[in-house]
């Protein structure tokens, strides 16, 4: 709004024009209107106010130019971006870049095949009618990796400076032999079941002595019903032969189980039973 129009509108307030009729007869939003008026009633100018600071480096039609290309590629880098603006006209920083996009740290997920989607979408019809009954008496196992002290991966903490050696903020390592264990574990949806430590499971025979020690137990303290299903990853041991044949000789029903499948899809069933 310009400076002659701001008068305008203070001189036909003085005249008594309503805002409302100011507003009609100049065409100007009467939002406006009441906002140059009030200036004008507490500090007696009708000059704009300038905001203090550096102006924005980006303009609305550069933002939505990025926008724009991280939607079409999310993998763009942001010196790939800074590159585009440039040739625009317009320079900027990769970490101007960076504070208007707010990137995340991509998600790391199983490499799907056509045949995984495939073989998923069949499991997830084959049983999607099933009632909670069916999924009371699934026995579920798998193995995992403990780490005795604490995880291994990155970790921050929050110290003072000359303080990093001090105990509490440390993470303690062996310098010779192995800091974690492996476990064998089952439950189902009434608790768990055995949990036995791994001493080394390199082969099929080694995972039928598991069974042989806790596979019965388990079913026995869960109270499942005489229709129980086992459930099992499709790791090259659980798959052997020899795995295969005593599951066979016990009469033990096996859930088929699609591979690459997250374990999202276990805590969802068994969220839902």
């Amino acid at each position: 709004i310009s400076q002659d129009l701001r008068k305008t509108i203070v001189d036909l307030h003085k005249s008594g024009s309503s805002l409302g009729a100011i507003s009609k007869h100049l065409k100007v939003p009467r939002s406006s209107v009441q906002t140059i008026v009030l200036k004008y009633k507490h500090h007696g100018t009708t000059q704009p106010s300038y905001r203090s600071g550096r102006r924005l480096v980006l303009s609305p039609r550069d933002e939505r130019t990025l926008v724009r290309k991280v939607q079409i590629n999310p993998r763009t880098t942001a010196k790939d971006l800074v590159n585009i603006l440039e040739e625009t006209g317009t320079k900027v920083s990769i970490s101007t870049v960076k504070q208007v996009l707010k990137g995340r740290s991509a998600k790391k997920k199983p490499l799907l095949q056509n045949h995984h989607k495939k073989v998923r979408l069949w499991f997830a019809t084959a049983h999607g009618d099933k009632d909670h009954t069916f999924w009371r008496n699934v026995l579920w196992s798998d193995e995992t990796k403990i780490e005795l002290f604490g995880h291994n991966d990155h970790r921050y903490v929050w110290r003072k400076k000359g303080e990093a050696c001090k105990p509490k903020n440390t993470i303690p390592t062996l310098k010779h032999g192995d800091d974690s264990i492996m476990l064998w574990g089952c439950f189902a949806a009434g608790g768990t079941g055995a949990l036995h430590i791994i001493g080394g499971l390199k082969r099929g025979e080694h995972y039928v002595d598991i069974l042989k020690q806790h596979l019965k137990t388990s079913v026995g303290k869960l109270k499942l019903g005489c229709k129980w299903v086992f459930q099992m990853d499709n790791d090259p041991k659980h798959t052997s032969k020899v795995v295969a044949k005593w599951l066979k000789d016990n009469k033990v029903k096996v859930l088929e189980w699609p591979s690459q499948s997250p374990d999202l899809i276990l805590k969802k069933i068994c969220g839902q039973s």
